[in-house]
């Protein structure tokens, strides 16, 4: 304990947590009177960031005030009952995390961290949520999921700034009009499984609300002002009261995922099929048929219809793919209307992409046929997750290089033969790179220089790519390793220097024997030998036995035991 507290006071930074502390020891409340000899005193730092999670604590004492530059305070995950009043006179606190505890209130002094951004009081027990709350007029992430909330706050609607807001699983009955009204910066709203009999007309007034989740409650209508929500891409109202849809809901240009599953629904709205819908849930309703203008929704790529009283469809229809459903719809159209439908155009399936990503931060562009990377990726907000592969992209554009949060960017089978290193260099969240199956020239020397922080790279099938395979030596965080089919004729050396991998495979090259010094490689769970002309394996391969869990050696020609079989270890 003595170890960490020292580097906390240097780092101003503590991690207390999986350690099953009953009780947080005092000398964390006394932080730099800690302070030994053999440290130097004026450079010791306050702490600024405290987690506690995961542990058995029952209580955090008063003298958590004397902790006055804290910005974050994680205490998910133990058994608080309360949390102490001194919490308020932490007036840099910006991140509070109390979620999974047996906390019965949140004491009033809270309004007086004024600095908050964040709470999450998820998985309590509250019956409220403090008034004080509306003082802290910088909270834009409020969660306070599964609890027994049964009516929320007026003051909250001065929390002008929130952005996500989360009360599933609680005993709410209403929804206040005048706090949808003034939360005009949402863009998450989740009342889940609730008690909710109607959403309020203000909802309108939510222009750039991306995920609506009014699911497992008892509401009978939507209100034609849904329309006002012109940003929403998922709307999920599943297992409701809900007997018809207003023509409204028609206008949301931008929804993507729309569950109604489990209601009263009598009849879908010709007007909603001008959606372009990926995913549409109509099962368990009372549907007696459908509007064949259904048909013309090209880009539903499920559509579930289980559980209704259809009569005009056969029912190896309705349990069957959702192209054939779409193209019968289709047929019961007139001439006239058949004409109008078209397939999809590749600018319609990179906008209905565009906006499914809005929520899940990953945008999916495989096998579109593109020739060059579209616009929509780098004018993508805080995209992640980039999958472009399976089209005809030969290389990337120097506007990539603005996507600094993309962590993992897919470029499989496509026609790449530059090696990016001008785009990669400007991506320093980049996590995950797959680049198998390009026609890549040899990588330049210093090409892997700015992407030392990788922890996946795939470079399969690119026989040029790896022209001094000690170039790979500099990937030092690297957990997965994939070099299928590269014609590699011996062990790359500069493996050996990834310590932190956990995955290799080097199947279907043509290496002959396998360095003693892969012992080394003791976080290896996965390796993949199969398909080489090994003959003999090193002895040393079984000091890697207590992480190896699976040696794939099949189609080699081993004169041991383990020929040509999968084994696991």
């Amino acid at each position: 304990m003595d170890r960490v507290l020292k580097s906390a006071r240097s780092s101003g930074s503590l991690n207390l947590s999986n350690r099953s502390l009953r009780e947080l020891p005092n000398e964390v409340y006394q932080n730099l009177d800690g302070v030994g000899e053999d440290e130097k005193w004026w450079e010791a730092v306050e702490l600024q960031k405290l987690i506690l999670a995961h542990n058995n604590l029952k209580v955090l004492k008063e003298d958590i005030r004397n902790l006055s530059m804290l910005t974050v305070l994680n205490v998910s995950h133990n058994k608080l009952s309360c949390l102490p009043a001194a919490i308020g006179e932490l007036a840099l606190l910006k991140s509070l995390d109390v979620s999974f505890n047996s906390i019965t209130s949140i004491p009033e002094e809270i309004g007086a961290a004024t600095s908050l951004v964040k709470l999450d009081c998820s998985k309590n027990l509250l019956k409220e949520l403090p008034c004080s709350l509306g003082k802290c007029l910088n909270l834009s992430e409020l969660k306070a999921s599964n609890n027994c909330i049964s009516k929320l706050p007026d003051e909250l609607v001065s929390c002008t700034k929130l952005i996500k807001f989360d009360v599933e699983g609680n005993k709410l009955i209403m929804l206040s009009e005048n706090m949808l009204v003034s939360w005009t910066m949402l863009t998450e709203l989740n009342a889940a499984r609730n008690l909710l009999t109607s959403i309020p007309d203000s909802i309108g007034a939510l222009s750039q609300l991306i995920r609506l989740d009014f699911h497992q409650n008892k509401i009978s209508s939507i209100p034609p002002s849904i329309m006002g929500c012109s940003s929403l891409a998922e709307f999920y109202m599943g297992t409701n009261l809900l007997s018809s849809l207003p023509a409204e809901i028609g206008s949301l240009s931008r929804l993507g995922t729309l569950d109604l599953h489990s209601n009263q629904l009598k009849e879908y709205p010709v007007e909603a099929c001008k959606l372009q819908l990926s995913v549409l849930d109509l099962s368990n309703n009372s549907l007696s048929g459908l509007p064949p203008e259904i048909g013309t929704m090209t880009t539903l790529r499920k559509l579930l219809l289980t559980g209704n009283p259809l009569r005009s469809l056969r029912s190896s229809l309705v349990s069957g793919p959702t192209p054939a459903l779409l193209k019968y719809l289709r047929s019961r159209l007139s001439s006239n209307e058949e004409e109008s439908t078209t397939t999809p155009t590749k600018d319609d399936e990179i906008g209905m992409a565009t906006r499914l990503s809005l929520s899940s931060k990953e945008l999916n562009l495989n096998g579109l046929g593109l020739t060059c990377v579209p616009p929509a990726v780098w004018e993508t907000d805080e995209v992640v997750k980039v999958d472009l592969s399976r089209n005809s992209i030969e290389e990337l554009p120097n506007e990539l290089s603005t996507c600094s949060s993309i962590q993992v960017l897919v470029l499989s089978r496509n026609k790449i033969k530059e090696w990016p290193g001008a785009v990669l260099f400007s991506l320093p969240n980049l996590s995950c790179l797959k680049l198998d199956n390009n026609p890549l020239a040899p990588i330049p020397s210093t090409g892997l220089e700015a992407i030392t922080k990788l922890a996946i790279l795939d470079l399969s099938c690119n026989t040029s790519s790896l022209p001094e395979p000690s170039i790979l030596s500099s990937l030092s965080q690297l957990q997965e390793l994939y070099l299928r089919r590269m014609q590699l004729a011996q062990f790359p050396l500069g493996l050996l220097c990834l310590r932190q991998l956990r995955i290799l495979n080097l199947s279907q090259n043509s290496i002959v024997s396998i360095p003693q010094e892969i012992k080394e490689l003791t976080y290896l769970t996965e390796l993949d030998l199969s398909d080489n002309n090994i003959a003999a394996l090193p002895s040393e391969l079984g000091l890697l036995e207590p992480s190896l869990q699976v040696l794939k050696l099949d189609g080699n020609p081993l004169r041991s035991c383990m020929d040509e079989k999968n084994c696991s270890i």
